[in-house]
């Protein structure tokens, strides 16, 4: 196991050397980002070459390391995020998630896809991209390359995101006020990292309010993650997966423990440096798990999931650059009129 573990934190430095470059920071790709595609270029290379013996210790950082990271993950956010934007971003971002995930399932049905691959992808564009699909695939136990596929959606929808939403804004097509751009802007992008750059590119003010929108965002992959734990044992239960003794539920505890996280981290007990370093290594952490979830996808698995992953995140894409702008330009001052 070690072995394999050395190897996946080789190519995660690796990973935060080149997300530390200047290109790759202008295109704002996360070292997570740039991890999963150093893994995938490796499962197309080397992999056949990689000793049995190394599998478990790779299979180790995508399930054990990564619930650890979505655990500290909680330390970049605080409850006090949450009161700084009001409720209506909040209401917006409910109704986001909520209709990007149903939605995204139902036409996943539609289109026939794989219910695994429909479920993540749909997670992934309606909650926090990359850390949420990882969240919900530790949740259902699904298989690797499906993960992979997934998180490929958000890279491309995301990065799309973060040029076409500057563009549309100082054209003038998305007409806005400062602090209705943040929530469309917020609750409607993939990525943390794309956020980031999006906002920055319209003006600071944008981006700051973008950001804190987005965090509540991840906040909502803990009831997220609990409500696909219960539906994953129903459906178990009803095809008499479970155990004799009645319907037992798996409850994601590195979710709650997520919670937990940030309700301690609200109280701002640590030192500032040592958050920094909490959420540096975290960061470690989370590339480490994607990394080795992109080296045990191959371009043969990418061809087996099929074209239907890509249309239905182009469908909520379309959805949320629609839909949230709705919200945003009508449903959020009626709210504040109220």
């Amino acid at each position: 196991m070690l072995h394999g573990v050395l190897l996946i934190t080789l190519f995660s430095c690796a990973a935060f050397y080149i997300g530390d470059m200047k290109f790759v920071k202008s295109i704002s790709f996360s070292p997570m980002i740039v991890g999963i595609l150093l893994g995938m270029l490796y499962a197309n290379s080397l992999r056949n070459n990689l000793p049995e013996t190394w599998v478990p210790g790779i299979q180790f950082c995508s399930k054990r390391i990564l619930r650890l990271g979505v655990i500290l993950y909680g330390f970049k956010l605080t409850f006090q995020d949450v009161t700084a934007v009001g409720i209506p971003a909040i209401i917006v971002d409910a109704i986001i998630v909520t209709v990007t995930i149903c939605g995204g399932v139902l036409v996943g049905r539609l289109l026939k896809m794989d219910r695994g691959i429909a479920l993540l992808t749909s997670v992934g564009s309606g909650v926090c991209g990359a850390a949420a699909i990882l969240g919900a695939e530790s949740a259902i136990k699904i298989k690797p390359y499906k993960t992979a596929v997934a998180v490929s959606t958000v890279i491309i929808f995301g990065t799309l995101s973060m040029f076409l939403y500057p563009i549309l804004y100082h054209s003038g097509v998305f007409n806005l006020p400062t602090n209705e751009m943040g929530i469309f802007t917020g609750s409607t992008i993939h990525e943390v990292a794309h956020v980031v750059g999006a906002g920055n590119a319209m003006s600071k003010e944008i981006s700051n309010f973008a950001i804190i929108v987005k965090m509540i965002r991840v906040m909502m992959l803990v009831p997220v993650l609990l409500v696909i734990s219960y539906s994953v044992s129903r459906a178990a239960a009803k095809h008499g997966e479970e155990a004799v003794g009645g319907r037992k539920i798996s409850i994601p505890w590195f979710a709650v423990l997520f919670l937990v996280v940030i309700g301690f981290n609200s109280f701002n007990l640590l030192p500032a440096g040592m958050v920094s370093f909490i959420n540096a290594f975290d960061t470690f952490l989370l590339t480490m798990a994607m990394t080795a979830l992109g080296a045990e996808t191959s371009i043969d698995k990418f061809r087996k999931a099929g074209f239907k992953p890509f249309l239905l995140a182009l469908i909520l894409y379309v959805w949320l650059i629609g839909g949230g702008y709705c919200l945003a330009k009508y449903l959020v001052p009626y709210l504040l009129n109220l």
